[in-house]
């Protein structure tokens, strides 16, 4: 059974920093691409970074400038550091394990999903 755990969210102010961790269990995790996804109320879920198993390569979403992914095949985990953060990045943030090596920014290409951290960034 893989596991996928986020933790890290929180309310911080507009201009303020945090990073999620995502945590899997019962899979090789550095055999697998990992990705951050976000949704906000009434809103389809959306893409926010991927990054392929072995680190070497990494896609950001266009409007995510200031977000940075980075994994650590050693302990199963992955990281989105955000910084400067404004309140449109306010959501539930999401961590997802991919199907298969190489990143990616489409929804189809992971298979095993977190339940979600939330983040909200105030005015």
């Amino acid at each position: 059974q893989v596991h996928v755990v986020e933790s890290g969210g929180g309310w911080v102010q507009t201009g303020g920093s945090l990073r999620l961790t995502c945590v899997v269990s019962g899979r090789t995790f550095s055999a697998y691409a990992m990705g951050w996804f976000r949704q906000t109320p009434g809103k389809e879920r959306e893409f926010v970074a991927a990054i392929s198993s072995t680190g070497g390569g990494t896609l950001h979403a266009d409007s995510n400038a200031q977000f940075t992914i980075s994994r650590d095949n050693v302990n199963n985990r992955l990281y989105l550091q955000m910084n400067n953060l404004r309140p449109e990045d306010t959501a539930v943030y999401y961590c997802a394990a991919g199907r298969g090596p190489g990143y990616s920014g489409s929804e189809n290409a992971y298979d095993y999903w977190g339940q979600g951290t939330q983040v909200t960034v105030s005015s």
